[in-house]
């Protein structure tokens, strides 16, 4: 009997951090490095990912804002998702910032972490790296909502300002008189269902991807690590399962009245695809095929809400931004009051809207926090240790959010035999 493809996933993830910790950076044979091979092999899968992800969110927006055709249904299926988004997102900065608060990874025997950090190390190349920013960048998220060329945006990989481009064009398109409005359709849904074959063909691959993509991982971090980044990461994973297993399965209960075991069941090969590749977006493809098959949730609700959580919908990732914030105030030994914390929260939220669903895109935007609190940014050099974990981490559950309103949404617009046998 063949393995369904969350398990081979699974398995792949095992050998592969054992492949990785046995092999090293430098293990090789016949000449051939170990690491170079699993580089090859993960780079070349998310690679095959990401060239789905344009085509793709371009087509199913479109197609779902034309499928929903009049304002006001789009207007009600719109407020609800962007509702949601803001309440799981903030719910998820919340709960990061109680769990470092009480956890206090930053203190080491009543004193601050900064010198077992080194943050008095000259990390230039780091701050140079992440770039000269401020909260004033903040606004530049609402700036590149509206590019001056849609296609240079796409090219960039800035997906908010294609969301934006593509919900007009759809809406607009149900405007025009039948007889083109038709063309159209079928032009676009065409693209669309041969982006998703294109996406099953790409995903029996997923297992040899994630194999090399977690083998590189293990094989250049290792597994060992300072006591306060050890401390720190198992805050932030602490964090990020009482959002995933308390949080959300409270309003999937309470307002969708479905069982959270079965979302996660039929979410499974999406949050193990989240996991080893880090990528919200580079995951979207198979979150639509789990939620449209698996959840039975409508093509019409499916493909507005999840291309656009890919990209605005971070509960993870705005969770790590302020908890690395806050871990970071507590190494340099800086008190912060409410007020700062709740700037914290605020510049979190704004940011965690505009990053891009690729690994280690937050980086940026925790810069932009540390520079709001008056820390220096040359402090996220110590982030990079366990970054690649909790970034993996955090993208499930960014997956993890997107399809809970998925389902919430179905729900609230009246679609039946949700997460049921029916509906698989």
């Amino acid at each position: 009997m063949k393995l369904k493809l969350h398990w081979q996933i699974l398995i792949a993830i095992v050998l592969a951090a054992f492949a990785g910790w046995v092999a090293g950076v430098d293990g090789s044979i016949f000449g051939i490095r170990f690491y170079a091979v699993f580089d090859f092999v993960g780079t070349l899968f998310l690679n095959a990912l990401k060239m789905l992800i344009v085509p793709l969110i371009a087509s199913s927006i479109i197609v779902g804002a034309a499928n929903i055709g009049s304002s006001k249904h789009l207007g009600s299926i719109g407020s609800k998702t962007f509702l949601f988004y803001a309440i799981t997102t903030l719910a998820a900065i919340v709960v990061g910032l109680l769990v470092l608060n009480v956890v206090q990874p930053g203190i080491v025997d009543g004193e601050p972490a900064r010198d077992l950090l080194a943050l008095n190390v000259d990390t230039s190349a780091v701050a140079e790296k992440v770039g000269d920013r401020g909260v004033g960048d903040v606004v530049d998220i609402f700036l590149r909502a509206v590019p001056t060329n849609i296609v240079d945006a796409a090219a960039r990989g800035e997906m908010l300002g294609l969301i934006v481009f593509c919900l007009l064009f759809g809406y607009f398109m149900a405007q025009i008189e039948n007889e083109y409005s038709q063309t159209m359709f079928r032009f676009w849904n065409g693209i669309f269902q041969v982006m998703m074959k294109m996406t099953e063909w790409v995903m029996r691959f997923a297992p040899i991807g994630v194999f090399g993509l977690v083998a590189r991982v293990v094989a250049s971090t290792g597994f060992d690590a300072a006591a306060p980044l050890l401390l720190f990461t198992g805050a932030v994973l602490l964090a990020l399962a009482i959002h995933s297993l308390v949080t959300l399965p409270l309003l999937l209960k309470l307002i969708a009245r479905v069982s959270p075991a079965s979302l996660y069941r039929a979410l499974s090969p999406a949050l193990l695809t989240a996991f080893s590749t880090a990528s919200s977006s580079a995951t979207l493809p198979v979150t639509m095929e789990c939620i449209e098959k698996k959840a039975g949730v409508s093509n019409r609700i499916s493909s507005f809400v999840l291309p656009l959580g890919a990209t605005v919908n971070m509960n993870g990732t705005a969770l790590y931004e302020c908890s690395a914030a806050l871990f970071l105030a507590q190494a340099y030994g800086l008190e912060l009051n409410l007020s700062t914390q709740f700037v914290v929260v605020a510049v979190a939220l704004l940011t965690s809207i505009g990053v891009a669903g690729i690994p280690s895109a937050s980086l940026v935007a925790i810069a932009i926090i540390l520079t709001a609190i008056g820390l220096p940014v040359e402090a996220i050099a110590v982030l990079f240790v366990f970054d690649r974990v909790l970034d993996m981490a955090r993208t499930s559950v960014n997956v993890l959010g997107d399809g809970c309103c998925a389902v919430i949404v179905a729900s609230l617009n009246g679609e039946k035999d949700l997460l049921s046998d029916k509906s698989a």
